[in-house]
C-alpha cells in the first residue's frame, strides 16, 4: 500500500478506535516494527504525544 494512504488510515484508526499504537497493532495483528519502518521510509515519524504519525 502507498505509505501516504497508509498514514491516513493509521492516523484515522488511532484517532477514532485505538488507545495507543500498541493497541492498534494488537487489534489488527500487525508487526509494529514493520508498520513504523514503512512509514519512516516515507518520512513519517510517530508522535506519541499527539498519537499520530507526522
Amino acid at each position: 500500500m502507498d505509505p501516504h494512504l497508509l498514514v491516513g488510515l493509521v492516523n484515522t484508526e488511532l484517532r477514532n478506535h485505538s488507545e495507543s499504537l500498541d493497541d492498534l497493532v494488537k487489534t489488527h495483528h500487525l508487526e509494529i516494527d514493520a508498520l513504523v519502518g514503512k512509514l519512516a521510509e516515507a518520512g513519517y515519524d510517530y508522535m506519541p504525544e499527539q498519537k499520530q504519525f507526522r
